[in-house]
């Protein structure tokens, strides 16, 4: 397994849990979104897989390690291993994007060449062939702050590209790209995925993006799994459920949703939106 969670829980404070109870495996080169509303736990569900979260309960295993049963040097060896694609980037504004892009790999060179990095990029190629892929090549030597939202998120996305990872999380890559970028964006995270048989997961908004591009679906809701499978077994009324509060503007229930178990088949990617 690329990844396992076993009934894991995140509570920030004495009064909310983040996640409840949650159980997800994915195998190596496995392609897996994540939808559901605003305050789901999707971002907080990618932070544990990104090792930058302890949860307050459960089992954790990534890239078969048990990040807070190792030495500290080992577990900056894991990090070095996960590629994690933020909402918004954490890019300081007058860094040039090559060296943005270059930084992706300093956790896995030696220390000379990372200094040196600093002071000259050690690899233009590399950058340029990731940003390419994602048609902002031309923006290589620019300044962050000089790209718009949507280019930023797209150099973030080719950060990771380059980094070449062995497992791929991204939360919200696509929210700041118009629909055809967006589509471009999944491709490429996906191409990644299956070219180099590592695991992908990422949390979307755009449920149309992720019902198109992504094998496996998993609903999450106050913490909770609702359901987990492929595109096609997820029908509209569970989109409905899963959507529901944050459509009619309620407040989330104090119950626990109760889940529904789908059963994994070969299916064909359908394109809803909500």
């Amino acid at each position: 397994m690329s990844f396992e969670l076993d009934a894991v829980e995140v509570r920030h404070g004495e009064a909310r849990r983040a996640l409840r109870a949650v159980s997800l495996s994915g195998r190596a080169g496995e392609q897996i979104a994540i939808i559901g509303p605003s305050g789901a736990g999707k971002t907080t569900l990618l932070r544990v897989l990104a090792t930058s979260l302890r949860p307050t309960a459960g089992r954790v295993s990534v890239l078969g390690t048990d990040p807070w049963q190792v030495p500290a040097s080992r577990l900056r060896r894991l990090r070095s291993a996960i590629g994690m694609v933020h909402q918004t980037p954490p890019l300081p504004p007058r860094q040039r994007v090559i060296d943005a892009i270059i930084a992706g790999r300093l956790g896995q060179w030696p220390a000379w060449k990372s200094l040196l990095s600093l002071l000259y990029p050690m690899d233009i190629a590399g950058p340029r062939d990731a940003l390419a892929r994602l048609d902002v090549a031309e923006r290589l030597f620019d300044r962050c702050d000089r790209l718009s939202g949507g280019q930023l998120q797209r150099v973030a996305v080719a950060r990771v590209l380059y980094q070449r990872p062995d497992l791929l999380l991204a939360d919200e890559p696509v929210s700041a790209l118009d629909p055809t970028l967006a589509d471009r964006v999944a491709r490429e995270l996906q191409s990644e995925s299956a070219r180099r048989g590592i695991s992908l997961v990422a949390s979307l908004h755009a449920v149309d993006v992720a019902l198109r591009w992504f094998p496996r679906v998993v609903g999450l809701r106050d913490g909770i799994i609702l359901f987990d499978g492929p595109p096609a077994a997820v029908s509209d009324r569970m989109l409905h459920n899963l959507y529901a509060a944050e459509s009619a503007g309620a407040e989330r229930p104090a119950s626990e949703p109760e889940a529904e178990v789908l059963t994994f088949r070969p299916s064909v990617r359908a394109s809803r939106t909500v």
